[in-house]
C-alpha cells in the first residue's frame, strides 16, 4: 500500500520525485523517503518519520545535491514501525544497491537469516531490507549485472512486491518488477519515470506501460525499454497504452481536500458512468461486457459478489437490486474471508468481483480462487489497466476518475450505478422486470445527477448538525431495506475519517440489542425516504425518541410525521426505492465531512489507513 516514484532521463530529479509522492501519498504516509544520484556525490538518500512535507523539509537542509535520476517511497509500514530508520529506501551492506518496496516478503525471516549467517547486518526490521541484501548477495556469487540479480532472487521469494531497485555501479539503469501490487512505467522523450499509477507523471508524458504480474523491466537511458518474466527471463514486448487521465483530475481545484471535491463531483460522475451505455428515450440499457456474455449472466444458477470495505457495502446494495430485477440469488462476500474458508464454487455461477483501485490483494486472490474453479469473473472497477480489469474474464469500469481521499465517495455511487445497469439488462433479458417497470428505472436513474445535486444542497444543514454531534463517542446509523447497506456506508465514513465509533444496523435489529445503547447523549442517524419500509422506520424511530436518543432523520422533501418526531431533519429529492441509495448516501457523506474537520482530523489521509490496500 505504499506509494513508489522514480526518474531517470534529463531533468532534475527531485521536484519530479517530491511532486509524485504527494500525489501519492494516499497510498501511504507514515514515513517517507528519498534517493538522488549525482555523478560526482554518488547516492545521496534523505528519509523520514511523518509526511511527505515532512521530508521535503528534511531534504532542504540535508540533500545538497540534484541529479538526473531518483527514486522516492512514501510507507504504510508492515514490517517493523514507521520511523526513520525503517523508512524507504534502503541500501544494501555494501551502499551500492538502493531499493524502494511496496508489498510483503512472506518469507523474509528464513531469508534474512540466512544472509546473517553469511555476514550481512541489518540496520531496519523491514522485510525490504532483507530483499536488497538478498538481490545483492545474488550479484556478488553470480558475478551478474543488476537485472539478472533481481530476476534470480525474486524467484527465491515468497509474497508480493512493486520494487524500483538501483546500482550505483551502473547508474544509467533503473530495475523495476511486480508481483502482485501495480507498477505503471511513464515513457517520455529521453526519460522513463516509474510510478504505483500513473498521476506522478501525468504531466510529462501520456504514454504508459502497465507491468503484468510477474514481470520486470530493465529502464535505461537513451535505451528502449526491456520487459522479461521474472520466472524465466523471457523478454516481453510491452505494450504501451495512452493515459485517460488527466492533470485536473488529480488536483484539488479550490476544495478544502479532496474528499469534499470528490463529493460535490458525484453529479457528474454518475452521468460518465451511464453516458453511452443508458439510452432511456430508446430503451436500451447497453454494457459490452455484459452484452458479450449475456448468457454467462442469464443461465447463472448463483451471483456472488466479492469485495472489500465500502466496495462491499455497494456489493450489498446490488443484492437488493439483482434479486428485485432479476430473481438470480445474490451472495456478498468479503473478499478477505472468502479466500480462506474453501468456499463453494459452481462452474455457472457468476462472480462480479468490485474494487475502486482494481489492485486490492484480497479482492484478486479471490477472482484467482473462482477462475480455479471454473466460474466466470466480471470486474467492476475504477482504475483502467488495473489489475482486476485484467485479471477478469469481462467488466465495466465506473469512469468515476482518480479518487485521491482514502475515504471512498464518488466510488461508492458510480460503482452502484454500474451495479444497477448490469441488474436493468438482466431483468429485461430474464423477463422478470417488466417493460413499463424497466422503462421507469431507466428515466429514473437518468434523473439521478440532479438529483444528486439537489441532495448537495444540504451541505449547511450537515455543516450545522455536525457542529452539534462533532464530540460524540458513539453514533448509530440505521436503515431498511436498499439503505440498510447506506447505514453501514455512513457508520463506516464516520469512523474512517472522525474516528468516532459508529455502528450500521438494519432498522428492525435496533431492539435485538443495540437500543441497549441508546440515551440522551447517543447521536442516531435513521434514514427514511418516503420510499421503502416506511411506516416501520417510523416505528423505529418512535422507539428511539422513548428513550431520548437524538434522532437525525434522513427524509424526503415534505415530510412531517419524521419531522415531528426527529431532532434533526435533512430533507433530499424523492426516487425510487432501489435507487434511493444513490441520493441517501449523500448528506451521510456530508456529515462524517464535517464532523472530521471540526474534530481537526487529516480528512484526506486518515490515520492508519491508505487508499489501495495492496497487501493482505
Amino acid at each position: 500500500m505504499c506509494g513508489i516514484v522514480g526518474y531517470i532521463g534529463h531533468r532534475e530529479a527531485y521536484p519530479i520525485v517530491i511532486k509524485g509522492l504527494k500525489r501519492l501519498e494516499y497510498r501511504g504516509y507514515d514515513s517517507a523517503g528519498v534517493m538522488l544520484y549525482d555523478a560526482n556525490e554518488g547516492v545521496k538518500l534523505c528519509k523520514t518519520k511523518g509526511k511527505v512535507s515532512d521530508l521535503e523539509a528534511k531534504a532542504k537542509e540535508n540533500l545538497t545535491v540534484n541529479g538526473t535520476i531518483g527514486i522516492g517511497h512514501t510507507r504504510w509500514a508492515t514490517h517493523g514501525v514507521p520511523n526513520d530508520v525503517n523508512s524507504h529506501p534502503h541500501l544494501s551492506n555494501s551502499g551500492d544497491l538502493v531499493i524502494i518496496h511496496n508489498g510483503i516478503i512472506e518469507n523474509y525471516a528464513p531469508l534474512k537469516e540466512e544472509l546473517i549467517k553469511r555476514g550481512y547486518t541489518f540496520k531496519s526490521d523491514t522485510d525490504t531490507e532483507v530483499l536488497v541484501n538478498l538481490i545483492e548477495e545474488v550479484q556478488k556469487k553470480e558475478n551478474i549485472k543488476l537485472g539478472k540479480a533481481v530476476q534470480i532472487a525474486l524467484n527465491q521469494v515468497v509474497g508480493a512486491y512493486a520494487i524500483a531497485v538501483f546500482d550505483k555501479k551502473n547508474p544509467n539503469e533503473i530495475v523495476a518488477a511486480r508481483l502482485g501490487s501495480p507498477l505503471a512505467i511513464g515513457v517520455g522523450e529521453g526519460e522513463y519515470f516509474i510510478a504505483s499509477d500513473a498521476s506522478p507523471f501525468i504531466e510529462y508524458t501520456s504514454n504508459a506501460v502497465y507491468l503484468e504480474d510477474g514481470e520486470m523491466a530493465n529502464i535505461r537511458l537513451h535505451k528502449p525499454l526491456k520487459v522479461r518474466k521474472i520466472k524465466d527471463d523471457s523478454l516481453v514486448d510491452p505494450y504501451i497504452q495512452e493515459l485517460q487521465m488527466n492533470l485536473e483530475q488529480i488536483e484539488k481545484g479550490g476544495y478544502d481536500h479532496f474528499m469534499l471535491k470528490e463529493i460535490y463531483e458525484q453529479p457528474s460522475v454518475i452521468k460518465d458512468t451511464y453516458r453511452g451505455r443508458l439510452h432511456a428515450n430508446e430503451g436500451i440499457v447497453q454494457m459490452a461486457g455484459v452484452e458479450d456474455n449475456l448468457e454467462k449472466f442469464l443461465n447463472a444458477k448463483r451471483i456472488l459478489i466479492v469485495a472489500c470495505g465500502t466496495s462491499w457495502h455497494a456489493g450489498l446494495v446490488a443484492e437488493y437490486i439483482f434479486e428485485e430485477f432479476t430473481r438470480i440469488p445474490v451472495e456478498v462476500e468479503y473478499a478477505s474471508e472468502f479466500r480462506y474458508r474453501n468456499p463453494i464454487i459452481n462452474k455457472d455461477d457468476v462472480v462480479i468481483a468490485i474494487s475502486q483501485s482494481g489492485e486490492t490483494a484480497d479482492t484478486m486472490a479471490a477472482i484467482k480462487l473462482a477462475k480455479e474453479n471454473g466460474a466466470f469473473v466480471f470486474g467492476v472497477c475504477n482504475v483502467v489497466g488495473s489489475s482486476i480489469s485484467r485479471e477478469s474474464h469481462a467488466g465495466a469500469y465506473t469512469h468515476a476518475g482518480p479518487e485521491i481521499g482514502v475515504a471512498s465517495t464518488k466510488a461508492f455511487t458510480t460503482q452502484i450505478t454500474v451495479l444497477t445497469m448490469i441488474a436493468l439488462r438482466l431483468g429485461k433479458a430474464k423477463g422478470t422486470l417488466s417493460n413499463p417497470d424497466f422503462h421507469a428505472y431507466l428515466q429514473e436513474l437518468e434523473l439521478i445527477p440532479t438529483k444528486v445535486s439537489e441532495a448537495l444542497e444540504t451541505n449547511d444543514r450537515a455543516k450545522e448538525i455536525a457542529a452539534a454531534f462533532k464530540d460524540a463517542p458513539n453514533c448509530l446509523y440505521l436503515g431498511r431495506g436498499y439503505n440498510f447497506p447506506v447505514a453501514l456506508e455512513g457508520a463506516l465514513k464516520l469512523k474512517e475519517i472522525s474516528y468516532i465509533h459508529a455502528e450500521g444496523y438494519p432498522a428492525a435489529e435496533m431492539k435485538h440489542g443495540p437500543i441497549a445503547l441508546i440515551d440522551e447523549l447517543m447521536p442516531v442517524i435513521v434514514i427514511a425516504p418516503k420510499q421503502g419500509h416506511y411506516d416501520k422506520i417510523v416505528s423505529n424511530i418512535q422507539e428511539i425518541k422513548s428513550r431520548s436518543g437524538k434522532i437525525i432523520a434522513v427524509v424526503t422533501k415534505g415530510d412531517t410525521q419524521v419531522r415531528e418526531l426527529a431532532d434533526y431533519v435533512i430533507e433530499i429529492p424523492e426516487t425510487s426505492d432501489a435507487l434511493s441509495p444513490l441520493i441517501t448516501t449523500i448528506p451521510l457523506q456530508l456529515l462524517s465531512y464535517y464532523i472530521a474537520v471540526m474534530r481537526g482530523c487529516n480528512v484526506d489521509q486518515p490515520r492508519n489507513l491508505a487508499k489501495s490496500v495492496t497487501v493482505e
